[in-house]
């Protein structure tokens, strides 16, 4: 049940409203989320969504993205994020197997991936502070100092939503995928 307010979607005005209705062009609904970060702060949202967009044009691909915001997750605690980037993760291309690997910190067939997927945690788990080698994996994986900081950017964007479903207690509306 969740913590926070949350206006029915429909009952929305002004930026809540407008946001709100890009949503659902654009996902053909309102996630619960979403929904209740835009009750509460419109401006919070625009800033979600604005992030994403930005994630959208960076240097990293969807599936890069996704591999962050799904191990991030994980690592968090969010079972509505992992519910939700499962889901987004399997649209960009990662195998169930993969997604199942990444969430357990377990190697994919795709060692770049496995790389990405291990710094994003080591940065979440250590508050940032990772040892030069850590840098450099990443960097002899083929990640330039660019997709490092869009890295950067992906885990800000998740630990947002991260933060925000955990104190809410966001009802997850994704298909919720297996225990691990």
């Amino acid at each position: 049940m969740s913590r926070l307010h949350a206006a029915p979607v429909a009952d929305a005005t002004g930026q809540a409203a407008d946001l709100f209705a890009a949503i659902t062009k654009a996902a053909g609904k309102v996630p619960n989320a979403y929904a209740a970060i835009g009750s509460n702060s419109a401006l919070a949202l625009d800033a979600v969504l604005k992030l994403d967009a930005a994630l959208g044009k960076s240097s990293l691909s969807k599936k890069e993205v996704e591999t962050i915001k799904l191990a991030v997750s994980e690592a968090n605690g969010c079972d509505y994020c992992v519910a939700a980037h499962n889901l987004m993760g399997r649209k960009a291309g990662l195998s169930d197997a993969d997604l199942l690997a990444i969430r357990r910190g377990d190697a994919t067939d795709d060692e770049r991936l496995d790389v990405l997927a291990g710094f994003a945690r080591s940065l979440v788990t250590t508050q940032g502070t990772v040892p030069a080698e850590t840098v450099r994996t990443v960097q002899a994986a083929g990640f330039t100092d660019a997709q490092i900081v869009d890295t950067m950017l992906a885990i800000t964007a998740i630990s947002f939503t991260n933060l925000f479903n955990r104190v809410n207690d966001t009802a997850v509306d994704f298909p919720v995928p297996a225990a691990i």
